[in-house]
């Protein structure tokens, strides 16, 4: 069969093109693979070159596996172009009973924060293996063997236990699931009020610390309690007397105020009144008290202890009316149920003394003294 030219041609520059790829592919540069340690505490059914897998997928797989005492070196590899949290942790996964096991690197990365880089190690305490069968067993054993007839029940003591916790919860089923129920609520309450009991503790250790820094305060506050409390104690028997007294006392009070509900109502009512006046008049009461102190020192001296009399000096400017003054001394002394005297002769009298000027001077129209100061000056 013979191939047209032009079809050989396209053949031929298909191949040329299809080896230059190839050759491209094999020869163009890729990133190194990361590659991070991680220990465990073994590796049972870990292989080299078994799987690296994040959320079920291969990115990679274990390169070598090599014993150091106590823990496991384990060496993984995965594509650089696969992005891993720096915090990650790395747990051996069984996929099935009889198959190879893995390595599975969790979290996801969220495509924030920092990443694995190549030469990271992953420490044993961000790492997780599976529990073996035959530690399962040998745990199974070993517990079976403590409870077993060598062991706790050596002396039938577990089965006794036994049987008497049956007898017990017999017929306590309904119990027990209401026990469970409100263990449940409790739990639920607990959960949804943990806020407010976070913030109680908080503030409660904020309440320590204050008493801790102030401890020497405390103590004394607590001694000087201690010491008032001890000082009621020894007079308990007076306080208790004391308080019965009261008793007796408030309840004759509640009696008087019971029967004279009335005036006390009405004195109140004109204490009221009272303290209205007292008010109105606190600048008098003010200026009372600021003169009275002054005015009673005054009289104190005023006194001739000799004489038994108040000596007085005369003051012009205060002008007095003797007519009046005598006219008052004769009412006051008159007979009672007599007439009134006659006061226009005395005014009479005083109004015939001539005007004298206060202080001896020159006559003033319209100003005399009247005072016994002014008739003896007068006189004289």
């Amino acid at each position: 069969m013979r191939i047209p030219v032009r079809l050989r041609k396209r053949l031929a520059l298909l191949t040329a093109l299809s080896l230059v790829a190839a050759l491209a592919y094999v020869l163009w540069p890729r990133p190194e693979p990361v590659r991070v340690t991680a220990y465990f505490p073994r590796t049972v059914g870990i292989y080299p070159g078994s799987d690296v897998r994040v959320l079920g997928v291969r990115i990679g797989e274990v390169r070598t596996i090599t014993p150091e005492g106590g823990r496991v070196r384990v060496e993984l590899e995965y594509d650089a172009d696969r992005k891993v949290p720096a915090s990650a942790q790395a747990a051996i996964i069984n996929s099935s009973v009889v198959s190879d096991r893995y390595v599975q690197l969790l979290p996801v990365y969220r495509g924030d924060g920092p990443v694995l880089r190549d030469g990271d190690e992953i420490p044993e305490s961000r790492t997780a293996v599976p529990v073996e069968l035959d530690r399962v067993f040998d745990s199974l054993h070993t517990t079976a063997e403590a409870l077993g007839p060598e062991g706790a029940n050596k002396d039938g003591a577990l089965s006794r236990l036994l049987g008497v916790s049956a007898d017990n919860l017999d017929g306590q089923g309904e119990n027990l699931h209401q026990t469970v129920e409100d263990l449940s609520q409790a739990v639920a309450t607990l959960s949804d009020g943990r806020t407010d009991l976070f913030g109680t503790i908080r503030n409660l250790q904020v309440f320590t610390a204050a008493l801790a820094a102030d401890d020497k305060s405390v103590r004394s506050f607590n001694s000087s309690l201690a010491k008032v409390a001890g000082q009621l104690a020894a007079e308990r028997e007076d306080l208790a007397a004391a308080l019965k007294n009261l008793g007796a006392a408030l309840g004759d009070v509640s009696d008087f105020v019971k029967r004279n509900r009335k005036s006390l109502t009405a004195n109140v009512e004109g204490l009221s009144k009272v303290t209205k006046v007292l008010v109105t008049q606190r600048a008098a009461l003010e200026e009372l008290l600021e003169v009275a102190p002054t005015g009673m020192s005054n009289l104190n001296n005023a006194y001739n202890p000799s004489a038994g009399t108040l000596d007085t000096r005369n003051n012009a400017d205060q002008a007095q009316d003797p007519a009046a003054l005598l006219c008052s001394v004769l009412r006051t002394t008159g007979d009672e149920g007599g007439e009134n005297p006659d006061c226009g002769e005395l005014r009479e009298l005083f109004d015939s003394l001539p005007e004298v000027p206060h202080g001896g001077g020159a006559a003033v129209t319209g100003t005399v003294d009247r005072t016994l100061g002014g008739i003896l000056g007068a006189s004289a």
